[in-house]
């Protein structure tokens, strides 16, 4: 593990590999130890830089918003520090809003972009009255939401099945820090629209849903690829793609990698 500051915020990191660049951004109440099952395999042939954002993690807080631009700008402060031009982004949730925020603001440093269970799209009206009360329930009772939180991630099938797997990843959103979650809830709720990326990017871009998805309804994704030429992949379950279909997105991923 690597830290660096940012802006008087210490930032943690890591760095292993050689090859091609891939920089790996966590989703909301995450940290970078969510990539660990997919390092071992994609390592061998890549460079893998995976990040603690702003307020997650080992990474201090910035402010009271962490807007995807801040997060973004922060991205661009590690791989300027280790000398990285050219990067491919896999972003899980909040981390591929980060991606796109990324790829809008430094388009020459991006080599390819995979968004997991992720959306181009802005929060709709209804979405951003969901953060708002999401703020003031984690104000309340701060255990209390983030393990509801983590449980409705999952599809309604695995909630049953893979609950150990579930309490690990209730552990591990526990060490976000109050702060860290408003933040970020604040700055998923302001974030724009990027769907033109998605039409006229000049990198590959391959996008992974579930199918039971609860967070982002799997229709509504559907639309903002169309006539667009982003691959498209669909996992049978919810939210987690790298717990609930760990197998098939790290062949998905190395396939990805493979074509860049």
């Amino acid at each position: 593990m690597k830290t660096t500051i940012y802006k008087n915020t210490k930032i943690s990191f890591t760095d292993q590999g050689k090859g091609t660049a891939v920089v790996f951004l966590h989703g909301f109440l995450e940290n970078k130890t969510m990539w660990d099952a997919f390092i071992p395999d994609l390592v061998k042939k890549n460079r893998i830089i995976t990040i603690d954002l702003l307020g997650h993690g080992d990474s201090e807080c910035l402010g009271y918003v962490h807007s995807m631009e801040d997060q973004a700008d922060m991205v661009q402060a590690i791989l300027h520090e280790l000398k990285i031009r050219k990067a491919v982004f896999i972003g899980h949730s909040m981390g591929g809003y980060i991606a796109l925020a990324f790829a809008e603001l430094y388009p020459e440093n991006i080599k390819g972009l995979v968004l997991l269970n992720s959306t181009s799209r802005a929060d709709s009206n209804e979405r951003k009255v969901n953060r708002d009360r999401a703020i003031v329930a984690v104000k309340q009772n701060y255990t209390n939401f983030v393990r509801m939180s983590i449980a409705n991630l999952f599809s309604e099938d695995n909630r049953k099945k893979m609950i150990d797997d579930i309490e690990k990843v209730k552990l591990e959103a526990l060490k976000t820090p109050l702060q860290g979650i408003v933040a970020a809830l604040e700055g998923m709720k302001i974030r724009i629209d990027r769907e033109v990326i998605l039409h006229f990017a000049p990198f590959p871009i391959q996008l992974i849903l579930g199918k039971k998805d609860g967070v982002l309804i799997y229709e509504e994704n559907l639309e903002q690829i169309e006539g667009t030429k982003v691959k498209l992949t669909t996992f049978p379950d919810g939210h987690m793609s790298h717990i609930e279909n760990q197998f098939e997105l790290k062949k998905v991923l190395l396939s990805f990698l493979k074509g860049i």
